[in-house]
């Protein structure tokens, strides 16, 4: 099946039979989605009959321990990678901070890292603390007017002293997506280490993080219809020489070593519900393979109905004189997450978008350093519409209409 069943989609997320939001059009999915009906089985299963703790030999215990180990096995498959490179941590920030922690003791004055002001500030802020300890910070800008981040532009940034180059798959504002693949192999050929940020990429199809190449790649199961969990590949090759973050005993555990924090037991073992979404959507649309295969698959696949949505919305925002969009006005080259700069405050543009059943923010959304780039007052925010795969056309025709009016 070459198309994507909508209707197949929308049965899987208990979201759109909840009486209390009918009529009402979703398009805030960057900051969360929607949780599809496996990840909500499996965190009740797990709360109702094995909320003990795991790795014990009695038969809740054993079952609940199995269950974490079922969603990093079938995590890093997706992902291509191994299940020992994919760690667990409480979000997306909070494993940041950690793993910019590991380098403030890996990195030596003088040693240098490049960062992005088209970051959420999640993969921009920890790193640029390094700067307290003697660690250079260059900055890789954005084109003012576009949101554009030049590759060609790195090549300036590089050299013998910078160490590692943390960028985005795709701003939270701007929506552009980066060549990810591309930049990693640049950054590779300096001899440098590569820190992603998928955590708005994410959302609309799982990457194979061993052939973009990057050392480290983070997103957010809470964004992927999953629980409120931050998911961190670590390539091993990087993991195993940074210094280890968790108990001295867990050393030796690659996984272990940069989640400090005692893990969310229920959460984990819920992940692997995203495993098997994905897994009904492949076999309901006649995908097949290895995991990693079904996983492109299924990306390729959402994506082209995503693409399909995006274009009408960016053509009608591009054509009103009274917004400026930021980023690209063709579908194929970002993702469905549309900011637009008003004459105005747009908290309350998005407050009366509410009135007509549209579901979107208002808000800097900590991407505080590209709106300013971008010459966007942080104050008065930018009106966010971001949907994904499982967003209806009737829905993006409810947007267009409301927006009429609002706008």
């Amino acid at each position: 099946m070459s198309k994507l069943d909508i209707d197949w989609v929308r049965a899987q997320f208990p979201a759109f039979d909840e009486p209390t939001l009918q009529g009402q059009a979703f398009f805030e999915n960057a900051g969360g989605s929607y949780t599809c009906a496996p990840v909500i089985n499996r965190l009740t299963r797990f709360y109702t009959q094995r909320k003990v703790q795991p790795y014990a030999p009695y038969e809740a215990s054993r079952l609940a321990g199995e269950e974490m180990d079922e969603a990093r096995r079938r995590l890093a498959a997706m992902l291509g990678v191994d299940t020992d490179e994919v760690s667990f941590g409480p979000s997306t920030t909070q494993n940041t901070y950690v793993l910019a922690n590991a380098f403030r003791q890996f990195l030596t004055p003088g040693d240098a890292i490049i960062v992005t002001n088209q970051d959420h500030e999640a993969n921009t802020g920890p790193w640029r603390r390094l700067a307290d300890e003697g660690v250079e910070v260059r900055e890789w800008q954005i084109d003012p007017d576009t949101g554009h981040l030049d590759p060609a532009q790195l090549d300036n940034l590089l050299g013998d002293k910078v160490r590692l180059v943390c960028f985005p798959h795709c701003s939270n504002v701007v929506g552009e997506i980066n060549d990810v693949a591309a930049i990693t192999a640049k950054v590779h050929a300096a001899g440098a280490y590569v820190c992603v940020d998928g955590v708005s990429y994410a959302p609309h199809g799982f990457v194979n993080v061993d052939e973009l190449g990057p050392d480290i790649y983070l997103f957010s199961a809470y964004k992927t219809y999953g629980p409120h969990q931050g998911v961190m590949v670590i390539r091993r090759g990087l993991g195993e020489v940074l210094p280890n973050q968790g108990h001295y005993f867990n050393a030796g555990s690659l996984y272990k070593r940069f989640t400090p924090a005692g893990p969310d037991h229920a959460q984990i073992a819920a992940s692997a519900g995203m495993a098997d979404y994905i897994d009904d959507l492949c076999a309901h649309h006649g995908i097949t393979g290895d995991a990693a295969t079904r996983c492109a698959g299924a990306h390729d696949l959402m994506r082209g109905h995503e693409v399909t949505l995006l274009q009408p919305l960016l053509d009608y925002v591009s054509a009103k004189n009274a917004v400026r969009l930021l980023g690209p006005a063709q579908a194929e080259s970002r993702a469905p997450t549309v900011a637009l700069a008003l004459n105005g405050a747009a908290a309350p543009v998005a407050a009366a978008l509410a009135d007509h059943g549209i579901m979107a923010g208002g808000g800097d959304f900590y991407a505080v350093r590209t709106l300013t780039a971008m010459g966007v007052d942080p104050d008065q925010g930018v009106l966010r519409l971001s949907f994904t795969h499982y967003t209806h056309a009737d829905e993006v025709q409810q947007l267009l209409q409301a927006l009429e009016r609002v706008l």
